[in-house]
């Protein structure tokens, strides 16, 4: 009598699991913008850090005050305004420049002077170069003269209404380039500005024997 084998049920496998086969992945190549960029932020962001606690240990060492500007003195002897509108004008400035820092110079390696009517330009002069030390106060002696600048805009009204008031406002302006020196380390040029509003007694008409008014000191806008 033949011997009867038992058959698989369904056909299914009891063995030990079959391990899954392995799936190989290329890797990505990196790309080269994203590579630039990160070595950029590794050298630039320690030199950014770097500048920055410098210019705090600076600050802390030499403590930069600003500048304090005045017009002392001014006179305007002249200022006609002719048909035409030709403006005829002297006008002579006192101007003190107080460095109140214990450690720092400066350089002023160019410095102008431009006065304004009523929006109007009317005067340009260059001053001397100069250096200025440490607690030292520098007298400016800027002076405007002409006798045919044109005015244009609403120069006629506004001159007639400061004429009767007996005051004319004119803005005078001074344009530098410096260069601060500390010990031995001085900086790239820097570009401060003074603004100075005055307000200027008229000069004294023909026949008026009367006291001129005092010129005010003025403090002017310093500008960095």
């Amino acid at each position: 009598m033949a011997e009867t084998r038992p058959s698989p049920l369904n056909g299914a496998y009891y063995g030990p699991s079959i391990p899954p086969h392995p799936q190989y992945h290329r890797p990505r190549r990196a790309s080269p913008l994203g590579c630039l960029l990160c070595t950029l932020l590794k050298i630039f962001v320690p030199i950014v850090i770097i500048i920055g606690v410098a210019a705090f240990v600076l600050w802390l060492v030499f403590r930069p005050n600003e500048l304090k500007v005045h017009v002392e003195d001014a006179r305007l002897s002249q200022f006609n305004l002719t048909n035409g509108n030709k403006l005829q004008y002297r006008l002579d400035l006192n101007v003190s420049v107080r460095n109140p820092n214990k450690k720092l110079g400066f350089y002023y390696d160019l410095i102008e002077a431009v006065a304004i009517y009523d929006d109007n330009r009317f005067a340009f002069t260059p001053l001397p170069t100069f250096y200025q030390g440490h607690k030292n106060t520098t007298i400016l002696r800027p002076t405007f003269s002409s006798q045919a600048v044109v005015l244009v805009g609403s120069a006629t009204e506004t001159y007639a209404r400061e004429k009767a008031d007996g005051f004319y406002n004119i803005e005078v302006k001074f344009y530098t380039r410096v260069r601060v020196k500390a010990g031995r380390f001085k900086s790239r040029h820097l570009k401060p500005k003074f603004d100075c509003d005055l307000r200027l007694p008229a000069p004294p008409s023909a026949g008026n024997s009367g006291p001129t008014p005092a010129f005010q000191r003025t403090k002017c806008d310093v500008d960095f």
